[in-house]
């Protein structure tokens, strides 16, 4: 792998990083209602102003906001997040927390998205017209149809309310009880799974389709060899490329998409901060979750293009 190509992608990825840290910053800053007024807002009194003042002063409010955008990329740079508005809290450690937990989520949903996807993709491009493919390409397109939200609903009513296999939300620790860990996070992550694994199938199917179109594999068919060695050596190296690209980019997707899972599971990820943050004008809450959302984004995929380039060197000469 060339070392240009990947600093290269390096910086892009960094630049893209800042860009969306403005873009936040700039975005929170523009939205209508005074941090300090909520904060010490009780029962719909309007507060002192000389209190808003005052607090304004302690959270460099009334800084011009040149200034708090120049304190705020000095912060990232020593890698400094601040403290939450609401409570004090330093927001790398709410981060620090809570991330985990979402990650969790984020790689079970793509792991059961996965195994399910991809090889129903791929038996379907091996019986194009049959009865599995038409079931399938049908549930697929159902799935990618029916909101998360809705999805997660449903799994609670009829997996927890009326069967009562799972429990309906919840979390509690690893080390404290690995099973019910388990229980609690299978829900949540089928939840996630459905329209990944969906996207997956379709992606898989069309690609695999057509790399059996191609002529070396019909040479292949040609010479004899068997229906499983074509398919390990000629069709899924090629025909998985594209779907790793997918992946990448729907597994950034997922970062963003869990907050509503999370909500409807009680799963205590990043969500229930950044709600609370987004309500309350918690600008350096909102930005620190926000931004720790697009690094990972810009993450996973450069960790992908590492991967597609390592699999396909024509890829670092684009």
């Amino acid at each position: 792998m060339s070392a240009t190509w990947l600093a290269r992608r390096l910086a892009v990825s960094l630049a893209l990083a800042w860009v969306v840290a403005t873009i936040v910053f700039l975005a929170l800053h523009m939205v209508p209602g005074d941090p300090a007024e909520l904060l010490l807002s009780t029962g719909g009194i309007s507060p002192d102003p000389a209190s808003v003042a005052e607090l304004r002063e302690k959270l460099g409010l009334e800084r011009p906001l040149l200034a708090q955008y120049g304190s705020f990329l000095g912060g990232l740079v020593r890698g400094n997040l601040g403290n939450s508005l609401v409570d004090d809290y330093p927001v790398l450690s709410e981060i620090a927390l809570r991330l985990p937990r979402t990650l969790e989520l984020i790689v079970a949903g793509t792991l059961l998205g996965v195994c399910v996807g991809v090889p129903a993709g791929i038996y379907a491009a091996l019986h194009r017209g049959g009865r599995f493919d038409r079931i399938a390409s049908g549930i697929a397109a159902l799935l990618l149809a029916i909101p998360v939200f809705v999805v997660g609903t449903l799994l609670v009513l009829l997996m927890a309310q009326t069967l009562r296999l799972m429990p309906a939300g919840g979390f509690v620790p690893f080390t404290q009880d690995p099973l019910q860990h388990l229980k609690l996070l299978t829900l949540p992550a089928i939840a996630i799974a459905k329209g990944l694994a969906a996207i997956l199938f379709r992606i898989t199917r069309a690609s695999t389709l057509d790399v059996l179109g191609n002529d070396y594999v019909r040479t292949a068919q040609a010479k004899g060899l068997s229906q499983r060695r074509i398919l390990a050596v000629h069709v899924l190296r090629n025909a998985l490329n594209p779907v790793l690209t997918v992946l990448g980019l729907q597994m950034g997707t997922l970062l963003g998409g869990t907050v509503l899972v999370e909500y409807v599971f009680n799963w205590p990820g990043l969500s229930t901060p950044l709600l609370r943050a987004v309500e309350a004008r918690d600008y350096p809450m909102v930005i620190g979750i926000v931004l720790t959302i697009s690094v990972l984004f810009l993450l996973i995929n450069l960790i992908v293009e590492v991967f597609h380039a390592i699999v396909d060197p024509r890829v670092q000469a684009g």
